[in-house]
């Protein structure tokens, strides 16, 4: 469980880093044979800090702690009912092992205890895939206020770039003048603050 939740995490990572990119990477094809140089000149271009996106938005922080509280949780009722079921079959061990079943009793016996096992990995099958689509969608709406908000904020500001920038990622070098990493995160933050709150005073 933990596991996925890192790996979820570094995919989290790397797409956000994608977000300029995706979005208005349309520009570059107007380029035609131009240079990197002649493309770029005269563009005005901003970036905003993947790591510190995450790190700092609210809303993935929130939905973070979300899942690892359901994740904990489930793994917690999955291992009562395992010790459950493990009980259950050592008491029958034990009463079969003294004698105190008939081959009918032990026979119909076993066949619950099957039919206990299956519904078990049911549940945890079905949890799982509950967990999953409930993460899938809290991702995809993640993305869209992202993309949403940034549509909104470069509208007043006119950039035909906003890359994502990452240690490791394709912008080898990135100006700090150019980095709107804290304006893009407040306006975030604020717009979750608005809307979590906007059911309270309904």
């Amino acid at each position: 469980m933990k596991n996925g939740l890192l790996i979820w995490n570094a995919v989290l990572t790397l797409a956000v880093a994608f977000l300029g990119y995706q979005h208005f990477s349309h520009h570059s094809s107007d380029s035609g044979s131009s240079s990197v140089s002649e493309a770029s000149k005269g563009k005005k271009i901003v970036y905003v800090q993947a790591d510190s996106l995450l790190k700092n938005y609210d809303y993935y922080k929130d939905f973070q702690k979300e899942f690892e509280s359901k994740g904990f949780q489930l793994e917690n009722d999955l291992a009562n009912k395992g010790r459950t079921f493990q009980n259950k079959i050592a008491f029958f061990q034990q009463r079969a092992q003294q004698g105190a079943l008939s081959q009918d009793q032990a026979q119909a016996a076993q066949a619950q205890l099957g039919k206990e096992e299956q519904e078990i990995a049911k549940y945890r099958d079905d949890q799982l895939r509950k967990l999953d689509e409930e993460r899938i969608k809290k991702t995809e709406e993640f993305y869209t206020n992202i993309f949403d908000y940034i549509k909104r904020y470069n509208k007043d500001n006119g950039y035909e770039f906003v890359l994502g920038y990452s240690k490791g990622g394709g912008i080898l070098f990135a100006d700090a003048s150019l980095d709107v990493t804290k304006k893009i995160v407040e306006g975030l933050n604020k717009e979750y603050k608005d809307k979590a709150a906007a059911p309270a005073k309904k």
